[in-house]
């Protein structure tokens, strides 16, 4: 059983695992965000997740569309840990199943609280949360609105003692409310991977290695295991007691079908991002985006700005 778990007042008194238990004995951190998030934001995951994963963390994240899928894809191969709301049979979302296969086989793993066949309900969404934040040194919130689930992760982390760090956004971007205001009561400002080391470098031992190796022969291994850890430590952070909007339970949406216009205007939003990486982002061909960005510039839509930028008008 997991020590960092084990060390909450809450902790599921039995869990189910697939892939390796030895991920859940290295330090780990929680990256989490918006199910919509933006072009920007699903960019900087995918950097922080890899520099984090390169620096011998293991990422720990909730399996969920936007930053939850990017966090584990970047992190494929320096170890990474999804943690279900349903049964380990009852993959939510179903398109994630291929991310599960691929997670297991890289040598990561599957937490699951809920028994096979358990269809995952909207109360089972936060009580997943608290599994993610506790099995992590710190969580990480890259977007988040006033009322999005990513809260509750991060409100966990601090009642668990564990470190809170929000990216900050634009105060135009309704995606960045909720990390904005996380930073105002007190939580660590994160922009570069170096923040997060600064705070958990201490906590896991020694000097950390250079961010930036590709090599995966290159990656750190972790200074020290969670049974070297002293969780007796008082919250590092003190935030407002309640957020001004309570976070609402996060459940199973029911995603209307988008066309390539609305894939490309919900990745957008107030900060200018360079065209061909919202086309990767989009899963577009760049000629395709090139394309439907026109009609959208347009249509008074978009923006578009110095160095092959656009942004959200």
């Amino acid at each position: 059983y997991p020590l960092p778990l084990q060390a909450t007042a809450d902790a599921p008194p039995l869990i189910g695992l697939r892939g390796d238990a030895a991920c859940l004995r290295r330090p780990a951190v929680a990256i989490v965000g918006s199910r919509n998030a933006s072009a920007a934001g699903l960019t900087f995951t995918e950097r922080l997740s890899h520099a984090l994963g390169h620096e011998g963390l293991v990422i720990v994240s909730g399996l969920a569309r936007g930053v939850d899928a990017r966090a584990h894809k970047a992190t494929l191969q320096s170890g990474t840990v999804a943690v279900l709301a349903g049964g380990h049979d009852r993959i939510y979302p179903s398109e994630h199943e291929e991310l599960v296969a691929r997670i297991l086989d890289s040598g990561g793993a599957i937490v699951a609280e809920m028994p096979m066949g358990w269809e995952p309900r909207g109360r089972d969404f936060p009580r997943r949360n608290r599994i993610i934040s506790g099995l992590s040194l710190g969580t990480i919130v890259v977007e988040a609105a006033r009322r999005s689930g990513s809260l509750i992760t991060a409100r966990f982390a601090l009642e668990q003692g564990r470190e809170v760090f929000a990216v900050p956004g634009s105060p135009l971007d309704p995606r960045a409310e909720g990390t904005n205001d996380l930073i105002r009561d007190g939580a660590t400002l994160c922009a570069a991977p170096e923040h997060v080391m600064a705070v958990l470098t201490p906590l896991i031992g020694g000097p950390a290695p250079e961010t930036g190796a590709e090599d995966a022969a290159d990656r750190a291994e972790p200074a020290l295991y969670w049974d070297e850890i002293d969780f007796s430590a008082e919250p590092v952070i003190a935030m407002a007691a309640e957020p001004a909007h309570p976070p609402f339970e996060e459940g199973p949406p029911q995603p209307a079908p988008r066309d390539d216009r609305t894939i490309l205007l919900e990745l957008l939003g107030p900060s200018p991002v360079p065209v061909d990486a919202l086309a990767r982002q989009a899963g577009l061909p760049a000629r395709v985006a090139q394309s439907l960005l026109m009609e959208l510039e347009l249509d008074g839509k978009i923006w578009r700005h110095p160095g092959g930028t656009v942004s959200l008008r």
